[in-house]
């Protein structure tokens, strides 16, 4: 579906709930892919009941052993959710929508979870808002994240310089399941090029500004920068650059969590919902 206030148009892709490309004028904001191209990388999906991987696909619910498909068959890992490839249902106007689909009781995940997702264009980007709401007879554990490839698209991707305000990294072992945590590199949060970093981290302890949101850049060389700013209940990020990208020399997803990898396990992020609760968290991105 195609979005549109004044110069800012987006379109929102049924499948996955996915931002596929958001504009300003004739510049991206979000690496574009080609039509008939299945989507790179997970771009724009939204990630639900969990964000990421749990490991071998089994976790403790509160002492039940649950075992979730693999859909990562090269790293034998349940990966991000279970709406990724989910028709969603649509209601839209000229310049915002809202896309709605169920999580129903299933193997590994016995919770019925009803999820949307509002975009909405402003003059100068997208509000994104988020809501869960559980429908089960029992608490329902969730997490949330999305998988927005972000740049400017008319500089070259490594001239861009790269902000996270991170004050730590989690360890990951060879199947990107996280091992501990360390200092983040203090270089991301002054600013670093596109073209010197090679990352697929996430990230916790991210700094907050005075009006509650974190917000992380991309920056050229003339001085525009897109900002993407997490609200309350985000406080995780995962950031992964890519040469694989299709169309792009350098891709970057900057993805708000609100849990990290393997959260079903750690309970790191995990919220538990009661019966009828709903909870709401929102992001967006602007260019300045």
């Amino acid at each position: 579906m195609h979005l549109q206030l004044g110069d800012v148009s987006a379109q929102i892709a049924q499948v996955g709930a996915c931002l596929r490309s958001l504009r300003i004028g004739s510049v991206d904001l979000i690496a574009p892919y080609p039509l008939d191209s299945p989507t790179p990388s997970c771009s724009g999906v939204v990630l639900a009941p969990w964000p990421n991987r749990v490991r071998d696909g089994l976790w403790n619910d509160d002492g039940t052993e649950r075992q979730l498909a693999i859909t990562e068959p090269k790293f034998t890992n349940a990966s991000h959710g279970l709406l990724r490839f989910t028709a969603y249902d649509i209601s839209e106007t000229a310049s915002a929508t809202t896309l709605s689909a169920t999580v129903f009781p299933q193997t590994g995940y016995p919770y019925l979870v009803e999820t949307s997702v509002t975009y909405v264009l402003r003059a100068d980007g997208i509000d994104v808002t988020h809501a869960l709401t559980n429908r089960s007879t029992t608490a329902a554990p969730v997490a949330l994240g999305t998988h927005p490839f972000v740049t400017i698209g008319d500089v070259d991707p490594r001239e861009l310089v790269l902000r996270v305000p991170a004050q730590t990294a989690f360890t990951t072992d060879e199947r990107m399941l996280p091992t501990g945590t360390h200092p983040a590199d203090a270089a991301l949060r002054d600013g670093v090029r596109l073209g010197e970093v090679s990352l697929d981290t996430g990230f916790t302890d991210l700094d907050r500004d005075a009006d509650g949101l974190i917000r992380h850049s991309l920056t050229a060389p003339d001085g525009r920068r897109l900002t993407l700013w997490q609200g309350a209940g985000f406080d995780f990020v995962q950031v992964y650059t890519t040469d694989k990208y299709p169309g792009q020399s350098l891709a970057v997803a900057i993805e708000p969590m609100t849990a990290p990898a393997d959260a079903l396990n750690s309970g790191v992020g995990i919220r538990r919902l009661d019966p009828g609760e709903t909870w709401t968290v929102e992001w967006g991105i602007t260019l300045d």
